[in-house]
Order: structure tokens, then sequence, then C-alpha cells
């Protein structure tokens, strides 16, 4: 009854402020590793060591949809509520399965360790797709900032699987179904790189082959996933350049896309349910989610 009353309160808040509703009261996630034996390239045993999902599923009628959601930190941190729990709440509002992903980071790992654990995670939800109510079809992956650069490489280097694997997971492909990508880091090499984000994940003299393979907006094909974006003009630490530019790429490469940014706002607002102008971009995000045939129609 309690948990009843927290909602209405919660619902009528947001209609008169506009923020957007997320249940607060959401069960704990189950947590699956993703290489119980041994995540490669490990060089320890430790928490950092072993990359995790944390699967939160919807109580209502799955809509058929999956999204692996990469929190952002820089690579050398993750923001696992208002870019993690927050998000996989909001999606499960809408009968989206959400899959936050727990990957390893710098200095302890360089590339391709975030990589590897973004493509398995993908892979391990589209095995097991049936039993976790969603399609192997309609897996997406939503990254913030740094996590969004994750987001965008898993979405610009990614295999069909291996069909002779004795793993069942590594026979899956690691190709995204959509993309959502929030005031993501896309390149390496612009004035606009979000320096912070290369440093940790590829230290301080990297090959200047892999800074070119990093950056997304030059590795954009007609397969890449269709994409939603969302940034700021007022973001001073990771530019909306970098989501210009792989729009703009998108464009040239007649991939659907679909952009918004906003004139005011910093960087890592998440959700942002406490403005009044940002909290309005999940919706944009969900009318998208919708003419995509993701999700039923919002309301």
């Amino acid at each position: 009854m309690v948990e009843r009353i927290v909602v209405w309160v919660s619902m009528i808040l947001a209609m008169l402020t506009g923020a957007t509703f997320a249940p607060s009261f959401a069960t704990e996630p189950r947590v699956e590793l993703l290489w119980p034996n041994g995540a490669p390239g490990a060089v320890g045993k430790e928490e950092a060591d072993r990359p995790e999902l944390r699967i939160y599923l919807p109580s209502a009628k799955p809509s058929g949809a999956a999204v692996v959601v990469c929190p952002g930190g820089g690579y050398g941190a993750l923001a696992m509520d208002h870019e993690g729990r927050q998000i996989a709440e909001w999606l499960n509002s809408l009968g989206v399965a959400a899959f936050v992903l727990k990957y390893r980071l710098g200095p302890r790992y360089h590339h391709p360790a975030p990589l590897q654990d973004a493509q398995r995670a993908l892979r391990y939800v589209r095995l097991h797709a049936k039993e976790l109510g969603a399609a192997p079809d309609q897996i997406g992956v939503w990254g913030f900032s740094a996590g969004g650069h994750l987001a965008a490489t898993v979405g610009t280097h990614f295999d069909a699987g291996d069909p002779k694997a004795a793993d069942p997971i590594d026979r899956m492909s690691s190709r995204p179904n959509f993309l959502i990508l929030a005031y993501p880091v896309i390149s390496f090499t612009a004035a606009y790189t979000h320096l912070g984000s290369r440093k940790n994940l590829l230290g301080d003299n990297p090959d200047p082959q892999l800074l070119e393979s990093l950056s997304n907006e030059k590795q954009v094909t007609p397969q890449t996933p269709p994409t939603f974006l969302f940034h700021t003009d007022g973001d001073t630490g990771v530019p909306p350049e970098n989501s210009v530019s792989f729009y703009l790429a998108l464009r040239k490469a007649g991939v659907p896309a679909e952009m918004h940014i906003y004139e005011q706002g910093p960087h890592g607002v998440g959700l942002a349910p406490a403005d009044r102008v940002l909290s309005c971009w999940p919706k944009r995000l969900a009318d998208w989610l919708w003419v995509r045939r993701l999700i039923p129609a919002p309301r």
C-alpha cells in the first residue's frame, strides 16, 4: 500500500513539473558475471576484474525490446545510479528489458577490454533473449558520455559471431539493432576530443591508427544501426560537435538517425528529471522508440 501511495504521489509531481516518472523502488537486479571463469586479459580476481550485467526486467507486459546500458565516467569510473539504475527503471516503465553493464576501466584496463565487455553483454542478451522477454532482433545499446563512446564503438565495430565457437554466447552477433547516445564522446582525433576518456582508454601515447579506428564518426557505414542522439549546446565537458559529427556521418551513410541538441544544460544530466526543459528529452526518445516499433505508443 505504501508503495502505491509513493507511485501516485510521484506521478502527480511528474505531471505538475513535467519531469519524467520512473519508480524508485525497483527490486534488486539479478547480477550475471559476463565471464564466470574469468574475463579475457584479466589482471586479477578483484571486483574491478569481473565485468557484469545487472538485469532489470519489466513487471508489466514486455515490449520485446532490450537495451544494454553503458554508464559514463570517462573510462575511469561508472555513474551507475543516474546513468545506470535510473535508466533501467525508465526503460522498464516502457516495457523494455534493461541490462546495466559494469565494464572494465582504466588505468587498470585499456582497449579492447571495455569493448570486449560490451560485445559480450550484447551477445549474452541475444542468446538469452527469449527467456528474458526480448526479441533477438530488437536489442540496442544506450551509452552516456564515455559510455556513449563505448556504445558507438559497439555500433561501428561488430561481427556476426563465430558459428564454431565452443561457448554459445560467442556464436551470437555483436551488432546492436539500434543505438542511443547521450552526450557521447565520439572522436579521438578532433579538436573537441575528450582527452581524459582517451587517456584512460588508450594510455599516454596511443597508436595513431588506433585513434583513427576509435574515432567512431570515421567508422560509420550503411550497416551502422539506426541511432538517437541527445546533447546540449552548453556541454563544455564533451562538446556537442561529438554528436553532430556522428549524426552527419550517419546521414551520409543513409542510416536513419534523430538528434536533439538543447541550448542549455551541463554535461552528465542523465534523464534530467529536475530540469523543466531537459526533462522532456526522454519523451522524445520514447517517441523515437515507438516510431521504430520497439515499444507501444507512449502515453
